[in-house]
């Protein structure tokens, strides 16, 4: 149940080019596919959380290198405003998994992880403009949406096995702003 968004693609860029000249042509969803590319989304998501996960069974005890994300749900955590970031702290933080999510729809947007929880948002990141755009095309067409972030600070201290959780959750989730995931959800507010 993935989804096939043609519409970004109606025109090749040789024959945009002619008409925009050396700008950038500036593709937006309208409210109709965009409110379909968050509701294939979506239903992928509770699907996954309201399945019973797969065990897979082996000949030999194979011990986990990492946390199992099957016991992970990103939608129980305890939301954050995203300029969480912007507070005073005294250190630099945890290690620790975070999840951005619309809670206007109940639609994970992006797995994250880190080693430093107050720093790893200060700078540049990627999913700070994915969210903007996401935010500014939902004011357009007048939708409610309610981005937050959530924690879960039980991740690996060692980076390896954080970022393999980390991966694992993306492929579960299919969290559409983690370029993993592009694949199937298209990028339709990545760069420009």
């Amino acid at each position: 149940m993935l989804l096939e968004i043609n519409q970004l693609d109606l025109f090749s860029l040789s024959e945009i080019k002619p008409v925009l000249g050396n700008r950038t042509p500036v593709l937006l969803m309208d409210e109709k596919t965009l409110t379909k590319w968050k509701n294939q989304i979506i239903v992928h998501q509770q699907h996954v959380r309201t399945s019973e996960p797969i065990q897979q069974n082996t000949l030999f005890q194979i011990p986990k290198s990492h946390v199992d994300p099957d016991i992970i749900d990103p939608f129980i955590l305890q939301p954050s405003a995203l300029s969480f970031y912007r507070l005073p702290v005294d250190s630099p933080g945890e290690a620790c998994l975070y999840f951005v999510i619309d809670m206007a729809t109940n639609l994970l947007l992006y797995i994250g992880e880190t080693c430093k929880s107050n720093k790893r948002w200060k700078g540049v990141h990627d999913c700070k403009r994915y969210i903007e755009k996401y935010q500014d095309l939902h004011y357009r067409y007048g939708l409610k949406t309610a981005v937050n972030i959530g924690f879960w600070w039980d991740a690996p201290i060692s980076t390896r096995p954080r970022q393999r959780l980390e991966l694992a959750l993306i492929q579960k989730w299919k969290s559409p702003f983690n370029k993993e995931n592009w694949k199937y959800w298209v990028q339709p507010f990545g760069k420009e």
